[in-house]
């Protein structure tokens, strides 16, 4: 298991659990959260420090202090269910600070680690919202989608250099218990999706996407076979949904 483990985005939702199960296991001995917003007293744990730190900053020397980590977990971002008309031009580049340069920027700090001969584990959040059209996401679709072939395109580079290391892209879709809609953390429901990260990242597989075989594959299908016409399905999914409106 990881012994000291760097978690950006820790402070709430699928960070958070991920950061209390690792807590709790004998073997863990540090871990480390960098976060916006600092870590609740709620969860505060003596193997847990929690860092204050805006990703939206051009310095990030704060992760000099980590070169020890042997393992990473980049879970900060966000969206917004909101029409492309509606969203204002300056939260553009914002979208793509945090959601995409900000986990390319850390990637690269611990570049070195991946291509190391020991094991470094290393997971980032991702979104299936990178793989297909998706109405009211359209800027964080596409902040993910990026991600996702950075992460794809690098894996193969690690590859080729000869490192058993890879970073484990994880494309959930609706995670329920999260803050990513202004909801409340409820570790309740998401301890069972972290400990399949977990795992994901201890066994470095290069992909998870959680639901799967029970949902997304149906998915992927029918928007690979008419992207049209999924995208028009998905708009209207999410009208019906009551979560947005026209």
């Amino acid at each position: 298991m990881f012994k000291k483990t760097l978690i950006v985005g820790g402070a709430n939702g699928i960070g958070l659990s991920i950061a209390m199960l690792l807590a709790n296991h004998p073997e863990t001995e540090r871990i480390d959260i960098v976060d916006k917003q600092p870590l609740a007293d709620d969860y505060y744990h003596e193997k847990i420090t929690s860092h204050v730190f805006d990703l939206t900053s051009d310095d990030y020397s704060i992760f000099n202090q980590f070169e020890d980590i042997d393992s990473l977990l980049i879970t900060a971002g966000f969206g917004r269910l909101a029409l492309f008309e509606n969203i204002p031009e300056e939260m553009i580049s914002t979208y793509f600070n945090v959601n995409t340069i900000a986990p390319i920027r850390i990637i690269k700090h611990f570049y070195d680690k991946l291509q190391g001969e020991s094991d470094f584990h290393c997971g980032v959040m991702v979104s299936i919202a990178g793989y297909l059209s998706s109405p009211f996401f359209s800027i964080y679709a596409a902040t993910k989608a990026a991600l996702r072939i950075f992460i794809e395109s690098v894996n193969v580079e690690l590859e080729k250099k000869g490192s058993n290391n890879k970073i484990l892209n994880v494309s959930p879709g609706r995670i329920k218990g999260t803050s990513f809609y202004n909801e409340k953390s409820d570790l309740s429901q998401t301890i069972p999706l972290a400990k399949e990260i977990i795992r994901a990242m201890y066994e470095k597989d290069d992909l998870f996407i959680p639901q799967y075989e029970e949902i997304y594959k149906q998915v992927l299908e029918r928007y690979h076979s008419d992207f049209r016409a999924e995208g028009r399905h998905s708009y209207d999914y999410k009208v019906e949904s009551g979560r947005v409106k026209q």
